[in-house]
């Protein structure tokens, strides 16, 4: 199958490039032919998440440009952990727990990647092929083509000897080897001639360009994509405790889609160009919209839909949008408890006995009776303050008759202190 030509022109016109090696050839290469190419991923973790989501757009794009993406579990590299990016050891975690989470990534990869047709995607991990090797056969076909001098000029590992509190164990000094013979087995198997990854993977994607060429003397190639940061410049992922995860039961849609809508302006477009299929010049005119109308964020709104769309489906996506109009004021009724439930999965809930609901509860009692406030004194300054709503339905008198007519669903009430403290609680038969 033919390629499309100018990949690197498109992805370099979205920022998503940083490194590249021989770029002219590989340029060259990438129109002249389908061309194989691998990212890893560290399955260190059941889930993948926002920090990942680069590497695999850019997977996608050149899928649709005509290459054939390998994704690679490392399921023989996780137990060793990179030290790329890292000032301290990685926690080693358990075969056992590994291919658990190689299962759920893998599952997670098949929604961004065609596994069919021509160019079809190829899901490997390299325990496969690294597990079997015996330290003698690692020492004998690997190891004897990098000298220590080498491997110790990579950033990665220079800057972990520097510190002499931390230091880098011999377990992830080697890991550089192990990516590096990914990078052969996969020449050799696939004809894989490209490997892609986080800027931080650059010291290791370029010694598996030198292995493959000592070993069989041929030209591979290397890119690396820009690392996606926070606003203060920490890198997104688990690591930092900040992991926004494309399991929607660890992030769920909701919370996904919010954390899109709440990118700083000064950072949509980026985000519109990294992380969605809509075209260049269809971004940049949305933004020079948005720049307009800052205050309507339709820029933000635009990234947040087209991402929870390709995440999650359509499906949450619609549910999303319904949760939202809620949560910014719409008023809640004919919903079901699980509707209810899914949209405020986040939120405090609260347990009474429906009996209390069918005598009828004063709007002050029901607050302190539902734990939004400590006291019915404290209840009825929030609600004369203008401050109480019943499922999104504003009240300022504390004496107002709660019954059963006000639930928003067959058991569950939905009480909002201010513009975004949200409370359920739910009248359930003992």
């Amino acid at each position: 199958m033919a390629a499309a030509p100018s990949i690197l022109d498109e992805l370099t016109a979205r920022g998503m490039l940083e490194q590249i090696s021989d770029r002219e050839t590989l340029s060259q290469t990438l129109t002249q032919e389908s061309v194989p190419f691998y990212n890893g991923f560290d399955p260190t973790a059941v889930s993948l998440h926002v920090g990942h989501l680069l590497p695999i757009m850019a997977m996608a794009h050149f899928q649709r440009a005509g290459h054939r993406p390998i994704a690679l579990v490392g399921g023989a590299t996780g137990m060793i952990g990179d030290p790329s990016g890292r000032n301290s050891e990685r926690v080693l975690i358990t075969p056992e727990a590994i291919d658990a989470n190689v299962k759920g990534l893998q599952e997670q990869l098949s929604r961004f990647l065609s596994f069919e047709g021509e160019n079809a995607a190829l899901m490997v991990n390299n325990h496969d092929w690294i597990g079997p090797m015996s330290y003698i056969d690692w020492l004998r076909d690997v190891g004897k083509y990098f000298s220590v001098n080498y491997m110790m000029a990579k950033e990665s590992v220079r800057r972990r000897l520097e510190d002499r509190d931390q230091g880098i164990s011999y377990t992830e000094f080697s890991y550089m080897l192990l990516q590096a013979y990914d990078f052969l087995h996969l020449f050799r198997s696939q004809g894989c001639k490209l490997q892609t990854g986080g800027n931080d993977q650059w010291g290791n994607i370029t010694a598996g360009i030198d292995l493959v060429h000592k070993v069989a003397g041929q030209q591979a190639y290397g890119i690396t994509f820009p690392l996606v940061t926070t606003a203060s410049g920490e890198k997104f992922g688990k690591s930092a405790g900040n992991a926004v995860w494309l399991n929607p039961t660890m992030t769920s849609p909701y919370q996904f889609y919010q954390f899109w809508v709440r990118t700083e302006d000064s950072e949509v477009e980026k985000y519109l160009k990294f992380f969605t299929f809509l075209p260049v010049a269809e971004i940049e005119a949305l933004c020079a919209s948005h720049r307009e109308q800052p205050e309507q964020r339709m820029a933000q709104k635009r990234l947040a839909a087209e991402v929870t769309q390709i995440v999650h489906g359509e499906a949450a996506l619609l549910r999303v949008e319904q949760a939202t109009e809620i949560l910014f004021g719409r008023e809640i009724s004919g919903l079901s408890d699980a509707d209810l439930h899914e949209i405020f999965a986040d939120v405090p809930s609260t347990s009474l006995p429906r009996t209390q609901l069918e005598a009828g509860m004063t709007l002050a009692n029901l607050l302190r009776e539902g734990q939004v406030c400590s006291s019915n004194g404290e209840a009825r300054r929030l609600i004369q303050g203008g401050g109480v709503y019943v499922n999104n339905r504003k009240y300022t008198d504390p004496t107002t008759l709660i019954d059963l007519s006000h639930l928003a669903s067959e058991t569950t009430l939905v009480v909002r202190s201010g513009k975004k403290n949200y409370y359920l609680i739910q009248f359930q038969r003992r």
